[in-house]
């Protein structure tokens, strides 16, 4: 089982979802991907003990999630977002018990109870959600997802379809995500939003 993390500058965040995948000792790969941070999320990261992938530069999710596809040494991956808040490890074998039981091939988490933004956003669209569990093999062959950008769950989304697959919805009680404004401050991060939704947005006619 590998977990896979994409990180863009999130050195405030990271270690919190590190240490609740570190506490698993179902979980025998985790790798994050780093990419193009311009902080210390790499050396961050190392310091927990886990496989660190270098993006040259900032290529955006699609390809970060990819690149850890493809270091990933598993029959089934986990796709977590590096700026969760209240992750913990009920959650995280939430997302992956209906596949090792054999009952689903993949699942997603869908936020309840954390924050009114990202539940909302979730309630609309749970087939946005970054944080999902399936096998390998279902999308280790995705060529596209390289350019993707933040529509690489639309692009999951639109494999997981064409195959005839419905991931089970996972309720994640009491988690969010840590805001782009809070992070980046209220201009540049009402930017990354926009440049987020237009990533979504263009690959909406795919589906």
């Amino acid at each position: 089982m590998a977990a896979i993390i994409p990180a863009y500058n999130e050195e405030g965040n990271i270690a919190n979802v590190l240490r609740v995948l570190r506490a698993m000792s179902e979980i025998d790969q985790i790798i994050v991907v780093n990419d193009g941070s311009g902080d210390k999320t790499s050396e961050i990261s190392r310091g927990l003990g886990v496989d660190v992938v270098e993006l040259p530069m900032n290529m955006g999710k699609g390809a970060a999630l990819k690149a850890g596809i493809e270091r990933a040494d598993a029959d089934i991956v986990l796709f977590l977002d590096a700026d969760l808040i209240g992750l913990t490890v009920a959650h995280v074998r939430s997302l992956l018990c209906p596949i090792w039981d054999e009952s689903y091939d993949a699942t997603v988490g869908i936020f309840e109870g954390g924050r009114a933004s990202t539940d909302w956003a979730q309630a609309l669209a749970p087939f946005l959600s970054g944080q999902r569990a399936l096998r390998r093999d279902l999308v280790v062959d995705v060529a596209t997802l390289d350019d993707a950008g933040f529509g690489v769950e639309l692009q999951i989304h639109r494999q997981l379809k064409r195959l005839g697959i419905v991931p089970k919805e996972v309720v994640l009680n009491d988690v969010s995500q840590v805001m782009k404004e809070e992070k980046l401050g209220l201009v540049k991060g009402l930017a990354a939003r926009m440049k987020m939704y237009w990533e979504i947005i263009r690959e909406i006619p795919r589906i």
